[in-house]
């Protein structure tokens, strides 16, 4: 029953997407849209820095086809159903909007949100948690998790590329040489640099000096985001770019509060059924056809080190509207949800950053610092997401 549910569910997702496609506003032409995006990650968006390239992997229009047909090929999974776009859609903001948590294989549940690849070539720490420093490293995690996309091992992808005959001229294109684990990471990499998202009406206003590109009440929000709020001491505004991350862990007391809801879970819980329509249902009755929630210590589950318990890393808030839900569980499905939880300071348990207040925003104050947070979107999505379903899906 579960695996109908989610069969049916990432057919409509799929159906979905193709919609959007139909209604983008950029049109890619599908004979060199690898070298516009070339062009984009070689460039430097209004508000964004250069794009770090690693000195052994400098981008090229070869590498960034491959990765991209990566990115889509759901036969690099186990069971041939899953591809890292499944989780990172592009029409999503290159997330999932329909769930808290990813879903893998099977139906398998992961305990995170899929955090979204826009601008994540400026990263240098990736997951939630911090645990890996290099896109051309990180994809091995969820090629070989059990729960992800299953594989036995990282070379059994490998070995499977070297079969498929649509590879091979591809890898001799950008490598001059067959499929391996660095150059399928090298692909990958090049392809996600391209995926940037800047030039926000924020950008256009503060880095770019349009008096006329923001409203009033963005303008307001942003004098809360800096002054009142505290948001910039960790989602940090350079004199000329603004990632909104300091790419540091945080305890939030998100994370602590979760935990303790885990082990002290309420009698009944709402349910929505229905869209505007939620019910209370009991806890137990849940419980009873559900696994059991895994419990969640951030940053601490790759130190190990106690000081790390339920810390995570600090997102960046560009295009923070096209990427719900939001935390790292992704239990909060607005953003007015996430300025309230901070507005509270936190869940004000014992080890949360003491940055972490009371904040005592006016109702005038929240509306303006979500104003301010929906001028972090950029307009260049459509041509990314047309860029990202230029050819089909590679899901033989």
């Amino acid at each position: 029953m579960r695996q109908w549910f989610l069969t049916c569910l990432i057919g409509s997702l799929m159906c979905w997407a193709d919609d959007a496609q139909a209604q983008s506003h950029c049109i890619t032409d599908p004979e060199n849209w690898s070298a516009v995006a070339l062009k984009r990650s070689l460039s430097t968006p209004l508000g964004l820095p250069p794009v770090p390239h690693p000195h052994d992997n400098p981008p090229s229009v070869a590498k960034i086809e491959l990765g991209r047909k990566l990115f889509f090929d759901r036969r690099l999974s186990i069971n041939r159903t899953m591809s890292c776009a499944m989780c990172h859609v592009p029409e999503q903001g290159f997330t999932n909007w329909e769930l808290s948590t990813a879903i893998g294989v099977e139906g398998r549940s992961l305990k995170r949100n899929s955090p979204s690849i826009l601008n994540v070539g400026h990263l240098n720490v990736l997951f939630h948690d911090g645990r890996d420093h290099a896109l051309e490293t990180q994809f091995i995690g969820p090629l070989t998790a059990l729960n992800e996309m299953a594989n036995p091992s990282a070379g059994h992808v490998v070995a499977l590329l070297r079969e498929l005959a649509d590879y091979a001229q591809m890898f001799e294109d950008a490598f001059e040489a067959q499929a391996s684990l660095d150059r399928i990471g090298m692909a990958l990499g090049a392809y996600q640099r391209s995926v940037l998202a800047g030039n926000s009406p924020f950008d256009q206003w503060y880095f770019g000096g349009d008096d006329t590109a923001v409203s009033a009440d963005v303008k307001r929000g942003f004098q809360v985001f800096t002054g009142k709020a505290g948001c910039s001491a960790c989602h940090l505004i350079k004199d000329d770019y603004a990632l909104f991350t300091d790419e540091l862990f945080h305890d939030t007391g998100y994370g602590q509060m979760l935990e303790e809801k885990r082990q002290n879970p309420p009698t009944n819980i709402p349910v929505q059924v229905a869209p505007g329509v939620v019910h209370q249902m009991e806890f137990s009755k849940i419980r009873s056809v559900s696994a059991e929630r895994e419990a969640d210590l951030g940053r601490y589950e790759v130190t190990e080190d106690p000081v790390d318990r339920w810390r995570f890393r600090t997102p960046s808030l560009r295009n923070l509207t096209v990427t719900p839900p939001y935390m790292h569980d992704g239990h909060l499905s607005t953003i007015s949800q996430v300025i309230e939880f901070y507005d509270q300071g936190g869940s004000q348990l014992s080890g949360q950053d003491p940055r972490i207040r009371p904040l005592g925003l006016t109702g005038v104050e929240k509306q303006d610092l979500e104003a301010f947070l929906q001028s972090l979107t950029s307009p260049d999505l459509d041509c990314l997401i047309s860029e990202a379903r230029v050819l089909p899906p590679d899901n033989h």
